[in-house]
């Protein structure tokens, strides 16, 4: 792996991310919190948990191990979630470009949130955030079609790369 490979998977994830906030967009509040009986109950609570994952791994990549997720607090409408996710999205790209070629291989060691101990190769954790974006990312989609709701415009890799 390269750096500028993890970054055009990073580059791929936002644009996926943004595309599936935009048609999250178009649906009603009760919607957004409507319990649709999935890995997470709904929209909000998918996506609070997508930010919340992230979060937890940009942690562990400083060398903090959170012991429990973000909660639901502060992060209720898609607008909260959009700016937090912002932000981390600023917070993940900083500490991945200061790793270096070098560092994109180095191992860290962390606490996983039911206390067990875990370590990974940086550059495999930030591909696992990726890919655990794309598998909820996969949820909402069917959630927005229960509701009726538009489904985003197509969040393929292979779309990304033909833009």
């Amino acid at each position: 792996m390269t750096p500028d490979a993890l970054f055009a998977l990073l580059d791929y994830h936002y644009w996926a991310r943004d595309r599936l906030l935009d048609a999250v967009e178009r649906i009603t509040p009760e919607q957004f919190r409507e319990d649709l009986a999935n890995s997470f109950p709904s929209i909000r609570d998918t996506l609070v948990h997508l930010v919340s994952a992230e979060w937890a791994w940009c942690q562990r990549w400083q060398g903090e191990s959170p012991r429990q997720p973000l909660g639901l607090t502060g992060l209720g409408t898609l607008e909260d979630i959009r700016t937090r996710w912002m932000r981390e999205e600023r917070r993940v790209r900083r500490f991945v470009g200061g790793l270096g070629p070098d560092g994109i291989n180095g191992v860290f060691r962390y606490t996983l949130l039911d206390g067990a101990a875990g370590s990974s190769v940086y550059w495999q954790s930030v591909q696992h955030v990726v890919n655990h974006a794309s598998y909820h990312r996969g949820q909402v989609v069917t959630m927005l079609r229960q509701l009726g709701a538009k489904a985003p415009e197509s969040q393929d890799l292979a779309a990304f790369h033909r833009r």
